[in-house]
């Protein structure tokens, strides 16, 4: 039986597009680790607070760890624009991750005033 938060839609696009960053984080040349750790980073984050979060009993606590992850979609996205400004990614790539972020932040704000 999974845990409740692995059912969520936003849960599963997090999880998704995490995992895409990390690969892709991977193949960045050498002296570019800062920006690989730190989006590796945000992104296991937002993944990592919506779980933590969904184990809190409290409203409130779980309010905080799902702002949190929003907070950590919105790092990402300064990140990917140093990565496409490096050329480490390409302006297209960086735009659909942008916009897949911005999917799962209206998805986390939807959380946090439910």
């Amino acid at each position: 039986m999974p845990f409740m938060f692995e059912n969520l839609d936003v849960y599963k696009k997090v999880i998704d597009i995490a995992d895409e960053l990390s690969a892709i984080a991977e193949s960045f040349p050498k002296g570019n680790y800062y920006l690989s750790d730190q989006l590796n980073r945000a992104a296991l984050s937002m993944a990592t607070n919506i779980a933590e979060g969904n184990g809190r009993y409290h409203k409130a606590d779980r309010i905080n760890f799902f702002r949190i992850a929003r907070g950590s979609a919105f790092e990402c996205v300064p990140i990917l624009e140093l990565c496409k400004r490096k050329k480490l990614i390409k302006e297209e790539g960086a735009k659909a991750y942008k916009d897949r972020l911005n999917e799962i932040s209206k998805m986390l704000s939807g959380l946090i005033n439910y």
